[in-house]
């Protein structure tokens, strides 16, 4: 396998600012944030990251990016879910990609959700996608959907509890029918006029959890129907981003929907997946196709 080279000091974009910010600073920060959450940052990235973690360092009165990074290693739990909070990007609207809710209206009226089954918004960011998911199945199921049905997660903690209380601006209701916003939400007044709140009825129907989708285990119910994972994997390398279709694969029963960002696809799934267009793929019925994705990425090897 071939090694990347390391930039040569031409190469790597000069930051000025209150902080020196060396390529050894910035190395140890891709190490420690690809090792915690799989995000491989490229070298373009300095800025970026220079200007998220800036922040942090002066909201701590810390004098180094040096001294900063040593915290983090030897630190709390809150000092690396700070980190990782500042360097993740949570973009995201109701009803975002309209056409996936449309094909999973569809899913639930001939009956793709059966029972107890799960609905996951893989990197849920402020709520927007499973509250959107929420109403969907609502709307489709009525009385029939379930208390915690669809389960919303992201590694951030600080946008899942934004979510959590399922508070935005009147203004980003705008992809949102009347009628839905009158039935699914509450419109503030006096201090929290400009705002809306999701109701209860639509708010029991999300239960929200911190997950990383580079852990071992994920707080996810099965049998799983439906996966949303919208514009999270363009931060994983390529073998994170196998190994994880290959987890969805797993989770997700045959015939159930797999919805990704309009920038991402499944060339790696080798038969996992079939393609509906849009972004939107069907677990297939293929068993040995995840057996046969290990082993081809363990070089043939078995783990009986």
């Amino acid at each position: 396998m071939q090694r990347k080279q390391k930039p040569r000091a031409d190469d790597v974009e000069q930051i000025s600012g209150d902080f020196e910010f060396t390529e050894d600073d910035f190395v140890r920060i891709r190490g420690l944030i690809l090792s915690h959450a799989g995000i491989y940052l490229g070298h373009n990235k300095r800025a970026m990251v220079y200007s998220r973690l800036g922040r942090r360092l002066r909201k701590l009165g810390i004098a180094s990016f040096r001294e900063y990074l040593d915290r983090i290693v030897s630190g709390t739990v809150e000092d690396l879910a700070a980190f990782i909070n500042a360097l993740t990007t949570n973009l995201t609207n109701f009803y975002r990609e309209k056409h996936h809710f449309s094909l999973l209206q569809a899913f639930l009226h001939k009956g793709g959700l059966p029972g107890h089954s799960t609905i996951w918004s893989a990197g849920c960011s402020t709520g927007e996608e499973p509250y959107s998911i929420a109403m969907v199945l609502a709307g489709a199921l009525g009385s029939r959907s379930q208390v915690g049905q669809v389960v919303a997660s992201d590694i951030d903690t600080s946008v899942l509890e934004h979510a959590e209380r399922g508070v935005y601006p009147a203004e980003r209701m705008k992809n949102i029918p009347p009628a839905e916003l009158k039935r699914y939400f509450l419109a503030g007044a006096g201090d929290n006029a400009g705002f809306v709140k999701v109701r209860p009825e639509l708010r029991r129907l999300v239960a929200f959890r911190q997950i990383n989708l580079h852990e071992a285990r994920w707080a996810v119910r099965s049998p799983v129907k439906v996966i949303f994972c919208r514009n999270v994997m363009i931060y994983f390398d390529a073998p994170s981003r196998r190994r994880i279709l290959e987890r969805f694969a797993t989770l997700l029963e045959p015939g159930g929907l797999l919805f990704l960002g309009h920038s991402e696809n499944i060339a790696d799934s080798r038969g996992m997946f079939r393609p509906l267009g849009h972004t939107a793929y069907l677990r297939t019925d293929h068993s040995g196709a995840i057996q046969g994705a290990a082993r081809a990425r363990s070089g043939g090897r078995s783990d009986d």
